[in-house]
């Protein structure tokens, strides 16, 4: 099984371990990631606000590489840059003059067929369950975990068309197919603050503390996540002290990962102590 593959900026950076740990996840499950050729940043952080038509010719154009590659649907790591290709592919899709006018600017021809997926999306709904079940070596038995989702991956549903927006559960059964018990709150879709924790940091750590509040009130021993942001900003301004997972990072956990151990290091919050705790090293 072969996808075409849009790291994002964040995979080769502050999110580094995610990039790693989707990399070894794909690779258990016996399917190819093909980083498309020459991508370019999708503009997450800022064109949206300053150029509408820059916010959807930059993405569009990582759109257009993917397509030319043959190398199939395209998955996109990074909830962030997931949501601002998935506005692309909508306004490409809906609004005619608006897909001639970028792809003119793009210099490409727009198939609609072409697929735009979430990392989550692909190993749920095309890998199956059933194949992560079969790659389990170390249940996550005991783990109780609280999936977080964000705001970007479900919103706007008509855009994202990912899953549930108000109590999505895709990341839950997946939680699951590996042996943790996903806790049941009502913060799982609520923003983190995102970018504004950098001109707002007072306002973002309120905004954090009460979700991490939450998931801890709802028993859970770790929040789960698949947004290199969100992941970034539960981690840096919560008070807990609870460990903040990728979801491929536990998939790697339970498929028994070599040097899966080096992913810890980019934690500012251990999860050594966690795991430990849980026969999980």
């Amino acid at each position: 099984m072969r996808f075409s593959y849009f790291p994002g900026c964040t995979v080769h950076s502050t999110s580094l371990e995610y990039g790693k740990s989707t990399d070894a996840v794909f690779k258990t499950l016996g399917a190819e990631l093909v980083e498309i050729s020459d991508w370019n940043c999708c503009g997450a952080a800022a064109t949206h606000s300053i150029n509408h038509l820059l916010s959807l010719c930059l993405p569009a154009r990582n759109i257009a590489i993917a397509q030319s590659s043959n190398a199939g649907p395209l998955v996109i790591p990074c909830a962030g840059c997931f949501n601002m290709l998935k506005r692309a592919e909508h306004a490409l899709k809906t609004d005619e003059a608006k897909r001639k006018e970028i792809e003119e600017i793009v210099g490409f021809t727009y198939d609609t067929s072409f697929e735009l997926m979430a990392v989550m999306d692909v190993i749920v709904n095309r890998i199956g369950l059933d194949k992560v079940r079969e790659k389990v070596r170390k249940p996550l038995s005991g783990m109780k975990a609280a999936c977080y989702y964000g705001c970007a991956l479900v919103r706007h549903p008509k855009v994202t068309q990912l899953d549930n927006p108000e109590n999505p559960q895709m990341l839950d059964r997946l939680m699951g197919a590996i042996g943790a018990e996903t806790v049941k709150w009502s913060y799982k879709v609520d923003c983190c603050g995102a970018d504004l924790a950098l001109t707002y940091g007072d306002v973002v750590k309120k905004m954090v503390g009460k979700i991490v509040a939450m998931a801890k009130e709802a028993g859970a021993q770790c929040i789960v996540t698949s947004c290199g942001l969100c992941q970034a900003n539960l981690e840096m301004r919560q008070d807990e002290g609870l460990p903040i997972f990728y979801f491929t990072e536990l998939m790697g956990v339970a498929f028994g990962v070599e040097k899966r151990d080096q992913w810890w290091g980019k934690h500012m919050i251990s999860p050594k102590a966690l795991l430990e705790s849980l026969g999980l090293t």
